[in-house]
């Protein structure tokens, strides 16, 4: 038994082929749409049951937000992509383990093929989940601190263009090594660019290499069950890959947050332009 590295085909639309990953990508993404519309149907002033239990989870998460944003309103402002990227991707990890509890394939191409198969083992889906959440935090960034405040911590023309104008109003020492710190800073913002293509890369390979390691674990596992049944002997592995998935959902959606976070934040010093050089320091 073997997990190819590429999802397999179960049929095609046309010209599109239909892989087991994405099969349960469109589950996973069904089953959270129906989540919402369930709790919104029967929602009360007085909360019981799942509702309670919801809502004392969406203040749990809040507080949790609470330690990397330092703000409850950013929290609440983020929490609508934070906990959708959560829940989508503990659903895509879960729903991949169907493969070992209920093993249903079909045949295709002359071998067997697993209908079942973690959307998030699929390099495709994690590289538009990390591509998702690296552009939302850019286009929150612009709307936040607007296009020329924004795009200058990454192309720092405006620091340049500060520190040659400062030529006509300090020494000419002081003016030159502000220009030297310039230069230096427009080509650290050119590395953040670079970082911002790290950030895609490894929130994808991440994720995809936890999940899909977890599912060959499991398969060589199953392989040596022989005549009992597949997912007997691989139960206590399954317990873990649910607790791995907890985790890895986590993870992403935590960094997604540290993305969006910082992408709000004003360029380094520029809240310190206008601060009195003897300013009483207050504490919070």
């Amino acid at each position: 038994m073997n997990v190819p590295v590429a999802a397999e085909t179960i049929f095609h639309l046309g010209p599109l082929p239909v892989t087991n990953s994405l099969i349960m990508g469109w589950v996973a993404v069904g089953l959270c749409v129906l989540l919402a519309w369930s709790l919104n149907r029967r929602l009360s002033l007085v909360p019981r049951g799942l509702q309670n239990f919801v809502e004392w989870l969406v203040d749990f998460i809040l507080g949790f937000m609470d330690q990397v944003t330092s703000n409850r309103a950013a929290s609440r402002r983020f929490l609508p992509i934070v906990g959708t990227i959560f829940l989508l991707i503990l659903a895509s990890n879960w729903l991949g383990l169907l493969t070992f509890v209920v093993p249903v394939h079909v045949k295709e191409a002359h071998e067997n093929v697993p209908i079942f198969r973690a959307a998030t083992s699929d390099l495709n889906m994690t590289l538009a989940m990390a591509l998702f959440s690296v552009v939302i935090s850019h286009l929150i960034g612009f709307f936040a601190l607007g296009f020329w405040k924004y795009g200058n911590k990454f192309i720092k023309l405006g620091d340049l263009w500060h520190a040659l104008k400062c030529f006509a109003t300090k020494p000419i020492g002081e003016a030159a090594m502000g220009l030297f710190v310039g230069i230096i800073e427009f080509f650290v913002g050119l590395l953040e660019i670079v970082s911002e293509v790290a950030k895609v890369i490894s929130l994808s390979l991440r994720l995809f290499g936890n999940i899909y390691a977890g599912e060959v674990l499991l398969t060589v596992i199953a392989s040596l069950t022989g005549k009992l049944p597949p997912f007997l002997l691989p139960l206590p592995f399954i317990a873990m890959e649910l607790l791995v998935g907890v985790v890895q959902a986590a993870v992403f959606s935590i960094l997604t947050l540290v993305y969006l976070t910082s992408a709000v934040e004003k360029p380094h010093g520029e809240h310190e332009e206008h601060v009195p050089e003897n300013a009483p320091v207050t504490a919070h």
